[in-house]
């Protein structure tokens, strides 16, 4: 039987994720979403959707795999809300960041299996990179099932403890901020130098999407990449030791290492 999938919450992230669902073959009726915003679910029309609401009242009925896609603030109200819809068999995919599976499991009870995602925002193009840890309850074809909605956006890791969220969310959850501050850093020493502003801007968004596409694609390591580009006397080398001097390894490891903190905090709060 084919599975059947429900959304609670239908932004950006969820419209994502559906959208890739369908471009990999699932039929929109085996898709359902619950949004208080009626422009929300009126995207998710365009898909084919049918079984929407402005309310959660039957929508996760019978769904094999709830995916929680709200703010972490409202999700125990939100969760509060399907309890007695979501049966012994169904499972709940959050990509709510923060919230521990064990603060998750108190509000869906104890029969409910729990998956916790930590996505990115370029998932919103199908680019998305995401983390996924599953509690000892989850079996393989509900693992197998969440990958695949992760998938639809883009790429997915499993994570061997629940606590290497944190590093995630340092790496890659708050990752693209620090890539876009890095683009508009080099855009604006270029226009420091000359250059017209959208002139830098093209040229450097243009260099970080090719960059990260010669490292994906090449089957070189990023260090020899590098070393590539990087001839002793040259231009890059003059470059990269100015970095260098300035510690750029010891600040970008400090950044990530202060983001990993905030996020255990969090999830104390929130757990």
């Amino acid at each position: 039987m084919a599975p059947h999938i429900a959304f609670l919450g239908a932004g950006n992230m969820a419209s994502a994720m559906i959208s890739g669902l369908i471009a990999e073959g699932f039929s929109p009726n085996q898709l359902r979403a619950s949004d208080p915003s009626e422009a929300a679910l009126a995207r998710l029309q365009e898909y084919g959707l049918t079984r929407l609401g402005t309310t959660p009242d039957e929508i996760f009925e019978g769904a094999d795999l709830t995916v929680a896609a709200v703010k972490p603030q409202i999700i125990p109200s939100a969760l509060a809300s399907i309890k007695g819809q979501l049966g012994p068999d169904s499972a709940l995919l959050s990509i709510a960041a923060g919230i521990p599976i064990a603060s998750l499991q108190s509000h869906v009870g104890p029969d409910v299996s729990v998956i916790r995602c930590m996505p990115n925002t370029p998932a919103m193009i199908g680019l998305g990179a995401s983390a996924l840890f599953a509690a000892d309850t989850v079996s393989a074809s509900q693992r197998s099932l969440a990958e695949q909605v992760t998938n639809a956006a883009g790429t997915t890791v499993w994570v061997a403890s629940e606590a290497l969220l944190d590093a995630v969310t340092a790496v890659s959850g708050s990752g693209p901020a620090y890539f876009f501050a890095l683009i508009e850093a080099i855009a604006r020493a270029g226009t420091e130098l000359g250059l017209d502003e959208d002139i830098s801007m093209a040229l450097t968004i243009q260099t970080a999407l090719g960059a990260a596409a010669l490292a994906q694609q090449s089957g070189e390591g990023v260090a020899t990449l590098r070393e590539n580009v990087t001839s002793p006397g040259g231009t890059t080398e003059q470059a990269l030791q100015s970095l260098q001097t300035s510690q750029f390894d010891a600040v970008v490891a400090e950044a990530v290492r202060q983001c990993a903190a905030r996020a255990r905090t969090l999830g104390e709060e929130f757990g």
